[in-house]
This record gives C-alpha cells, structure tokens and sequence, in this order.
C-alpha cells in the first residue's frame, strides 16, 4: 500500500481544497441520492486527482472500482467525504485518524441540529478528530474549488472558475448562489458550505482564502458568529488586502430589559456586530440581492476612493431615482468642475441638465453616449461612474454598451450600468456582463451597490487606522480602580454610586463634577455652602441607578432653605416609590449652567466582541432620541472622530445657527480614555456618563454609572 508522507507541520486545511486524491465513504448507485451525485460530481473531467469510492455493499460504482473499507485503498487519500448515516461517522473518523488523513467533509445530518442525541454525536467526532485532522461539517453540502475542477457537493453543478470565494452557513443559499451566477456570469475561486462548523469556522476560512491566490474577495452568508475575538482577528488580518461582504440572518435587537447603565438598554446585540464589522473593515449587507449584486461588483470592477458618483443618463427622471437612492444611502453626486461643464458644453446640445446627473436627453446616439463618459469618468471630484440608458429610437443599446466597454478598460474607477427594458436590451446587457461591467434592472439599484462599495473603502480604512493604534495600559490609574472594586466587591457590591464612578473616571483623567456625599439635611447644606451656590442634590444609593425615575433629583438650588426642603423631597418621593431603605442620602453637587449640549458616553460589554464604546445624544430623553453610533476600542483620536460623526448631534458640535463648536479634541480624548478604562479593567459590564455637557468653554460629566461583575 502506497501512502504519501505528509509533514506534522503541514496545513491540514490546506488539503480541503488542494486534495490530489479524495474518497468518498458512502459512494452510491441510487439516483437522487447524496452519495450518487457527490460521486458523480467528483468524477468530473475537471478535476485531475484520484477519486476512490468506498461503499462494502458494492464491488463496482459507475464503472469505477468500490472499495469495501479505506484500509484497501491504494493511495491514502487527501480529502475524505463522508456520505453515511450519522451514527457510523465517528467510526468512519477513527480509520481516517488512524491512516493520518489530513481532512475531511461530513455531509451527513443528524448532528447537533436533531436535538440532545446529536449534540452527543457531534462531540464525539470532535473528541476523536481534535488536532488530528480537519472536519468540515457536518450536515453541510459540502465544497467546491471550481479553479481545481474539485466538486465535493451533492449540488447539481460546479462553478464556474473566478476570483470570489463564498462561504455559507446555508447549503440552500449556496445551490441558489451557484444557480443565478451561471446566468450572470460570474465565477468562484470556492463555494463552501460549513454546516455546523464543528471544527472548521469562519476564522480559518478568512484567513485561508486571505493567503489563496486564487482569491480576490471573499462573500459570507453567516447566521452565527461563533468566536467573536477570533472573527475579529481572521478578519482585520484579510480585509485590509481583500474585501469581505457579509449577510448576517437575525437581526432582532436584543434589548437590555435589566440594564443599569443607558449604555446598556441602547446597545442590543445587531447595533453591537454592526460596529464589530466596521471595526475589521467588512462591509455587511441586509439583503440576498445585495449579497449577489456585490459578488458581481466585487469580482470585476475596483472600489471607489469615496463616495462622489457621477451618472450619465438619457433619461432625466431615472437619474433623479438613482440621485435620491444614492444620498438615501450616504453618497454623493459628485459637483463636476468648470472644466468639466465647459467640455460637455462642446459636446452636448444646449438643453442638457448642466450638471449631475448629466442628462444627455433622450435622443443621445451612442458617440455622444461615448464623449459624456469619457468626459465625467475623468473628473477629478467622480469616484465612481453610473450609466443609465433607456431605449429610444436612436439610442442603439448594443453600441452604448461597446462604448461603455471601450471607456472602462482606460479607467481606473468602478463603472455600473443601469440598462432598463426589456428584450431591446437583452443583447446589450449580456455583452456588459461578459466584459465585467455590472448591469442593473433599475437605477436606485445600482446607486445602492455604489454605496455598499465606498462604504466597504471607507471600513478598510477605518481598519488601517485601527492597525495604527498603540494601546499603553495606564498602570497607575488601573492600581486606584482596582483597589476601588476590591473595596466594593467586599461590601457584595457591583452596582457603584455615583462618587465611586466619578471617582473611577477621573483616574483616567475624564473631567467630572465635583460631588459630596450628605447622610443628613444639615451635612447637606453645609456641603452646598462650601459647593457654592447653586447647587444640584441627588439621591445617594447603593442600588438606585436611574434617580429621576424615583423623584431623585433637585436642581438649582439657591440658598439653605431649598437645600432643605430638597433633601426631605427626595427622601419622601424614594420612600413612596421605592420604599426608605434605599435612601442613604443625597450627594450635592454645583449647578452645571447647560449653556452647551447634552451627550452620552458609555460602554458595554458583548460576550462575543468584547467592550464596546457608545457616543450620542445625552440627557434624560436618551432612550426616546436613540441618537447615538458605537465603536470597539482602543480608538485613536481619527477613530473617536469617526464615531461622532455617524450621529445627528455631531452637526450641531461642530458649530450651527450661530453657536460656536464645542472642544472637540476633549471629547475625542474622553472617548479614547474611556475605551482605555474598559480594557485595562475587563470587571466593568456597563458605564455611561450622561449628562456629558460639552460647550465652547468645557467638556465635563455631570452624571456617572458604572457595573461592575
């Protein structure tokens, strides 16, 4: 028996894909079946390798020889694919772990997805498999290196060869994806299946495809995460070099019913995996459609450097949809310069829109289709160019679209097309396909996959900053903390008061609000006294977090009088709605003129990604407003920008209607230390400080929540 060696050293993964001799336990005669088809499949003229069929019930399997056992083989194979019933698969593994087969794909159902029996199953493949050998599966359909000619499915057909890989959690959506890319033309460096991803998962198949060479984009179907810090890590080392696409299923908010911090109620699990794809620079799409339309784009045309697309149409009220869906969306048109008009002035009759969309009216015949383009596509302020086209009479759509050919081999920037009708232009968008220009049914369509496309240039981006950021712990700050928590930990505490968290932002050089604790209403108004008036009196308590909820909150308080009548308010208002005791007194506070604007700054912590920073709209309608972006930490000072500028209150910051900009800088600072806080101290689940109030003159909390586990 020949057997290949094969170094302790080498990537078993590796052999999934490059196999040059595979077996198929559970290689069958009977039509319909998924030993009939995977074999089928895998005798394709395409693929080079051996390919063994192992079945004892048989001697012969569509003319080729079956073996009863892997034993009997006469090479060792690569790859094994594994098509019979679940509870022989663990046996089937040990003979594959004992002849040192490096991989193997496990078709077969009836795992983890059947119940508590499966489960048992599926662990105990694992157990058997562990650093021995590679398991795709099971229960998935399987893979495909259509560049190697390998059809290791049951699907009805392999790809065709091209430069993405797609990589799904769905072996429906994988069959569905094979299907219309025949009739779009496009092809796959590989399509793989990952079924329950006992072993194999997303984290080795990024990085896989990351070093492939066949590989120019990777498109993921995706309906869990698995090892969030892993996923993060595969995907910042691939997308910087090779963009990724993602469609996640599920995207019910979890809501934090038992919150104790804002932060908390605000963040639910989609908004969190929405900044974790932002953080490693994966685009995420909320369609099917835009999945396969950016599987096209993506294999044949480059992204844009930003978001300023120019369209050229025929047709004035397709490129008004097309304007309208792309600034829906976050882009722009692109304002064309004066040298740009005055050339479109030379070639266009009088009556053309004089700007973007560029309307070249509907009796455009294919050379001035062809000088517009060639014009616009060579603006300096154009990132990206849309060509719409409606058949008329003169308009001749095959010859529009060689034109459009003719223009995108010159240029460097992405170029869409938007052809509409019917049979008129079938042959005109068959000819766009075939030389890698995407071709939409519809203008607000392709203005939207213009969007997904600078958005993912802008997420690379993000992803090199992230690459650039030097997190130092603050050793001496992270001392004071943690001597802090102990103390608390001891009381059986998590839940800080309101000092103790101030006291834990201002380790870390975040400004706050002076704050006095008062037991009693004459400590209070000595405390005020010494404040100066006005002041703010609050609840003080080891278990109330959201003190307006219980009356708790007196402001502007002038002289001892009110301090008193404040003290015995708040006592009586907790003592209706909460019960007396829970009051432990108030804490006094100087009254904080809001002459700037109310923000919120908080961080949770995810299970799956880890600390998670929020920045938004402050004040007590922060739940009702839900202003607010989230971001993973450390951030640079650029990244803490960045979050900013998502919300709607970031306009108002920089200066409007005649106020001038808050300080910025400090709250990039503040952001920045507070992402430092929450890594230098993983016990903290939640904090926020809200109000932050930040004007011209200062930046400083005036409120702080901080749980602790």
């Amino acid at each position: 028996m020949l057997y290949w060696i094969m170094s302790l050293d080498s990537d078993r993964l590796h052999f999934l894909f490059y196999p040059k001799v595979v077996a198929l336990i559970g290689a069958s005669e009977k039509p319909g079946s998924v030993g009939f088809s995977t074999f089928s499949n895998l005798l394709n003229d395409k693929f080079s390798g051996l390919v063994y069929a192992v079945n004892p019930q048989h001697t012969q399997i569509m003319g080729q020889i079956s073996y009863a056992n892997l034993k009997d083989l006469p090479n060792r194979p690569d790859l094994a694919v594994i098509a019979t019933p679940a509870v022989t698969v663990p046996g089937v593994l040990i003979e594959c772990v004992a002849m040192g087969i490096p991989a193997a794909v496990i078709l077969s159902a009836g795992f983890k997805e059947t119940g508590a029996s499966g489960v048992a199953l599926e662990q105990e493949i694992i157990k058997i498999t562990h650093g021995k050998m590679r398991i795709l599966g099971p229960n998935c359909l399987g893979l495909m290196n259509p560049i190697l000619g390998l059809n290791a499915t049951f699907a009805q057909a392999i790809a065709r060869p091209g430069n993405v890989a797609f990589l799904s959690q769905s072996g429906a959506l994988c069959t569905a994806i094979l299907d219309w890319s025949f009739k779009d033309n496009l092809g796959f460096s590989a399509c793989v299946s990952m079924g329950s991803m006992s072993d194999v998962g997303w984290p080795d198949l990024i990085r896989h495809f990351g070093e492939d060479k066949s590989t120019q984009s990777l498109i993921l179907y995706m309906e869990s995460v698995g090892d969030g810090s892993a996923f993060l890590a595969a995907a910042r080392e691939v997308s910087a070099k090779k963009p990724i696409i993602v469609i996640k299923a599920g995207r019910t908010e979890a809501a934090a019913k038992a919150a104790a911090s804002h932060t908390g109620s605000l963040t639910g699990s989609d908004d969190v995996l929405e900044a974790a794809f932002q953080s490693c620079g994966v685009l995420r799409v909320n369609e099917i459609s835009e999945l396969f339309d950016m599987a096209e784009v993506l294999g044949k045309q480059p992204l844009p450097r930003g978001r300023k697309l120019g369209i050229v149409t025929n047709a004035g009220g397709p490129g008004v949809l097309a304007a309208d869906a792309l600034a829906i969306g976050g882009g722009e048109l692109a304002n064309l310069s004066q040298e740009t008009i005055a050339e479109l002035n030379g070639v266009l009759p009088a009556a053309w829109s004089h700007g973007n969309p560029v309307d070249i009216l509907g009796d455009a015949d294919p050379t001035r289709f062809s000088s517009a383009l060639s014009i616009v596509v060579n603006d300096i302020n154009v990132d990206g160019l849309l060509v719409i086209m409606t058949p008329q009479g003169m308009t001749h759509p095959l010859d529009v679209a060689q034109e459009i050919q003719k223009i995108a081999l010159e240029s460097k920037k992405p170029i869409l097309a938007a052809f509409l009708g019917g049979e008129t232009i079938e042959k005109a968008t068959v000819s766009l396909l075939k030389a890698g220009i995407p071709t939409f049914l519809f203008p607000d369509e392709a203005a939207g996959i213009f969007n997904h496309m600078w958005k993912l240039s802008e997420n690379i981006e993000v992803l090199r900053e992230v690459s650039e950021v030097k997190f130092t712990p603050n050793k001496s700050a992270k001392e004071k903390v943690q001597a802090l928590f102990l103390k608390i930990k001891k009381a059986g505490r998590t839940l800080l008061t309101e000092d103790e968290a101030k006291a834990v932002f201002a380790f870390y050089g975040i400004p706050v609000v002076p704050t006095e604790i008062a037991k009693t209403s004459e400590e209070a108004e000595l405390k005020a006294e010494h404040l100066k008036f006005p002041v703010v009196l609050k609840l003080y308590s080891e278990t109330v977090t959201h003190k307006t909820d219980v009356g708790g909150v007196k402001l502007n308080l002038k002289n001892s009088q009110e301090v008193r009548d404040a003290f015995f308010a708040i006592k009586q208002n907790v003592e209706k709605k909460v019960g007396l005791n829970v009051f432990q007194g108030v804490s006094v506070q100087p009254m904080i003129q809001h002459e700037g604007y109310e923000l919120i700054l908080g961080m949770t912590r995810d299970p799956q990604f880890g600390p998670v920073l929020m920045f938004g709209t402050g004040g007590e309608l922060v739940e009702i407003y839900k202003d607010r972006s989230l971001g993973l930490p450390p951030l640079s000072s650029k990244l803490a920008r960045r979050m900013m500028a998502k919300t709607k209150i970031y306009a108002a910051l920089k200066g409007v209607r005649g106020h001038k900009s808050v300080r910025l800088s400090e709250i990039e600072n503040i952001l920045m230390s507070l992402g430092q806080l929450a890594i230098d101290n993983p016990q903290i689940q939640e904090m926020d400080m809200n109000p932050l109030i930040a004007s011209e003159h200062r930046t400083i909390a005036l409120d702080a929540r901080i749980l602790i586990s």
